[in-house]
């Protein structure tokens, strides 16, 4: 049977709503982790992550320091006012930090422009609006993006 969990968390940067559901839940309180598996979905806002598994990290005042996604990791957001899609087999989120990581098969899409990025890993640090994309060792990382043709 599939279990509902609805977790309100308030975090330094948004006293948004945080809702979670997954097949199975478990709680490490001396640890400060919880890990949800099984069609894992979270939403905050317009955002929304889906996964096969997500482990959240709290500091000492129960607060999530970082979400780490992985198999099958998909996610919309918004980057600096920008919607996005990004996937890859790791997904991190570290709210305190504002910052992204997508590992493995990472894909960051910008929906609005349809600029598109590929790599092994892409790095969004959305405080100082820097990204960062990397390769495996001989293989390129990828930037698709149109442009227009003032000559038509």
């Amino acid at each position: 049977m599939k279990y509902l969990l609805l977790v309100l968390v308030a975090t330094l940067l948004s006293a948004s709503e945080v809702q979670i559901t997954a097949d199975k839940f478990v709680a490490n309180e001396a640890k400060l982790i919880s890990t949800f598996t099984g069609n894992v979905h979270v939403t905050k806002g317009s955002d929304d992550l889906k996964a096969d598994k997500i482990v959240i990290d709290f500091d000492k005042e129960k607060k999530p320091i970082k979400y780490t996604a992985t198999g099958h990791a998909k996610a919309h957001m918004t980057l600096n006012k920008k919607k996005y899609f990004a996937s890859g087999n790791v997904l991190i989120y570290e709210p305190k930090l504002a910052r992204y990581t997508i590992e493995k098969n990472a894909f960051l899409h910008e929906l609005s422009t349809d600029k598109k990025v590929y790599g092994d890993v892409i790095h969004v640090d959305q405080n100082k609006g820097y990204y960062e994309v990397g390769s495996k060792k001989n293989e390129p990382v990828k930037f698709i993006f149109k442009i227009e043709d003032k000559k038509k």
